[in-house]
């Protein structure tokens, strides 16, 4: 018998311009609600230095991933000259720098609006301030 999985979903890991955003969000809704999580929503680009490290960041501290991967479903969502994602980025507060991070619930209700500078510590992130920032908007479970 051939059965066939179902494909497991692990969310949007790359900033991609072809993406469809609004699709991306509504998706992540649909998983997080089956999931019992939150969702965080990555905004930034490929030309965005601090995403990159930012990426790197969670590479590097495996224990900060799997926390963040337990607990929430990540989109990343393209902002660059070629799909800039006005619509899907219209229903948040304004963003001031890149990468910005957008916590919502598992229905899709903005909960919080993170400039990630605030995590930075020195020329990466802080693993006290980036775990603190994620174990106090994990939901309560």
């Amino acid at each position: 018998q051939n059965r066939i999985e179902p494909i497991k979903y692990t969310g949007i890991h790359t900033y991609d311009a072809n993406r469809n955003a609004d699709k991306d969000i509504k998706d992540a809704i649909v998983e997080a609600q089956k999931a019992n999580k939150r969702i965080l929503l990555e905004v930034g680009g490929s030309w965005c230095i601090w995403c990159r490290i930012m990426d790197d960041f969670f590479e590097k501290e495996s224990e900060l991933k799997a926390l963040r991967d337990e607990k929430f479903i990540v989109v990343k969502i393209n902002y660059s000259p070629e799909n800039n994602n006005q619509d899907a980025l219209s229903h948040y507060p304004t963003i001031t720098g890149y990468p910005h991070i957008f916590v919502l619930d598992e229905n899709g209700k903005l909960l919080h609006s993170q400039n990630t500078e605030q995590l930075e510590s020195g020329k990466s992130y802080g693993l006290e301030k980036f775990s603190g920032f994620l174990k106090k908007w994990s939901s309560n479970q």
